[in-house]
């Protein structure tokens, strides 16, 4: 399986492959339910490799680590999940 920071490099660096629209669902401890952000509301800071930050409705950040993220869709087709 590929690691969800190579898939998110893929997406950023190759123009065929990262042309649509990206959606990357995590599981949110307080909600205890997986939550989908558009890749658009989530900012990626390169000195931090651990984890990214996501914007909710009201535009607030939150940190959220990349092990809690579970799937990743690409105009609404499935296109990776972690295994579990």
């Amino acid at each position: 399986m590929t690691p969800i920071h190579e898939l998110l490099h893929r997406i950023r660096w190759d123009p065929e492959f990262g042309r649509g629209e990206f959606e990357l669902g995590y599981f949110d401890r307080v909600r205890q339910s997986l939550v989908r952000v558009p890749l658009r509301d989530i900012r990626l800071d390169p000195a931090d490799h651990f984890g990214f930050q996501a914007l909710d409705e009201d535009g607030v950040g939150h940190s959220v680590p990349f092990h809690r993220v579970r799937a990743v869709w690409r105009n609404g087709e499935l296109i990776w999940q972690r295994p579990g």
